[in-house]
């Protein structure tokens, strides 16, 4: 059974075809990156073949999922014959709220009650049922499954996912912490544990989870336990275009000050602020080149960036009582050696002690990045939410 995994961020699109038939082998992989700006990235990895890489406007993610069907099919980078050879479709959706505790087959029912919850998760949920929609249409008949990325963080304790506010909003409303990110946490979280020699249900690891939406997962004894990430993507860390955390009183204030409306606000904290909001650009790559240059704006929000994870960590440290790891993974914590030692500066008095040489220059490998007699490890830990999405789609579609 072929399956295709399709992982919608807000401004990205990761994808691959996995043959579970044959030991999960991935048949072709790729990205669609700077999804909405003026000029986007698309790499397509065929296994056995050639990378193939083009810049071209990408103006949402269905022109995306078109760019990614044609690759998987076309002549020379192609590596099935007929869009048929597809069997199956899963489809990472980010918010599942209360109504999804586990992935499931995707019917009419399940698209309604996702395209409820749009408006918790307005970067993504949105990109998740386009995605659905255009697969519905280029294969139908084809099943689909949704996995969320909610479900890993159910086994949260009441002090961490209540808020402070009159409880009937939580029986009647359900508001509480959520949490996202979950397919990333839960597939770094042991391999991590296994590159530091930890026995991932006798451990404390802390995931940063760092991209262009960005969370961090206290992990004790192989459950969560704590995320920064609340009721909507939008709280938590520093991200490409959402503010995190925030004092509350300052939307009540701009509100009346701009005369901003419910959705005025709600583009506000979701899609102009944020490293966009701070420092000008969406994208980390962007914002340490021009910090690099002494550009003002820029530095700031990369150091304003980088102090928020690092507090984080100090809080999930205190939360479970100590730390044995840290890893960093997604599209920043993988990539950005200069994010990664920033973050670390200072957290000698846990017991890290980094190794800024073996880190510099370090981009999407599993590696210890702390010194041997580190009490604390510190790691690069590759993610691959995809392998999870096909595992899922391939139990509930076979």
């Amino acid at each position: 059974m072929n399956v295709l995994v399709l992982n919608c961020g807000s401004s990205s699109l990761k994808y691959q075809l996995v043959d579970m038939s044959n030991n999960a082998a991935v048949l072709a992989k790729g990205l669609v990156e700077r999804i909405g700006l003026e000029m986007g990235e698309f790499t397509h990895k065929p296994e056995g073949k050639e990378k193939y890489y083009l810049q071209t406007p990408i103006a949402n993610h269905k022109v995306g999922i078109n760019l990614v069907l044609e690759a998987l099919v076309d002549e020379k980078n192609g590596v099935i014959k007929s869009l048929k050879e597809i069997n199956a479709c899963g489809h990472r959706v980010a918010h599942g709220g209360e109504l999804f505790k586990e992935s499931v087959l995707i019917g009419e029912h399940e698209k309604a009650e996702i395209r409820e919850l749009c408006a918790l998760a307005p970067l993504h949920n949105p990109a998740n049922l386009e995605g659905i929609e255009a697969m519905e249409n280029l294969l139908p008949g084809v099943p689909q499954v949704a996995v969320f990325d909610t479900s890993f963080h159910q086994t949260m304790a009441p002090e961490a996912f209540m808020y402070a506010i009159p409880y009937e909003y939580y029986q009647n409303n359900k508001i509480r912490r959520y949490g996202f990110h979950g397919t990333s946490h839960k597939f770094v979280a042991p391999k991590a544990a296994k590159m530091a020699g930890l026995d991932y249900n006798n451990s404390k690891i802390i995931s940063c989870h760092l991209g262009n939406g960005a969370s961090i997962c206290a992990i004790k004894n192989g459950h969560s336990v704590d995320t920064s990430m609340g009721f909507t993507p939008v709280e938590g860390l520093v991200m490409g275009t959402r503010c995190g955390d925030l004092d509350l009183g300052v939307l009540l204030y701009i509100a009346e000050k701009e005369g901003l409306d419910l959705q005025g606000m709600n583009n506000l904290v979701n899609k102009k602020s944020g490293l966009l909001g701070v420092g000008g650009f969406a994208d980390m790559r962007d914002i340490c080149d021009r910090k690099d240059a002494g550009e003002e704006r820029q530095t700031i929000a990369f150091e304003l960036f980088c102090y928020r994870v690092k507090k984080y960590i100090g809080s999930y440290a205190a939360a479970m009582g100590g730390v044995d790891a840290i890893l960093f993974t997604g599209g920043i914590g993988e990539n950005g050696h200069d994010v990664r030692e920033k973050v670390c500066e200072g957290l000698e008095f846990l017991g890290v002690d980094f190794d800024k040489e073996i880190n510099k220059g370090k981009r999407g490998v599993d590696l210890i990045i702390s010194k041997p007699n580190s009490k604390v490890k510190v790691m690069i830990t590759t993610t691959d939410e995809e392998f999870v999405i096909a595992n899922d789609t391939y139990a509930l579609a076979k």
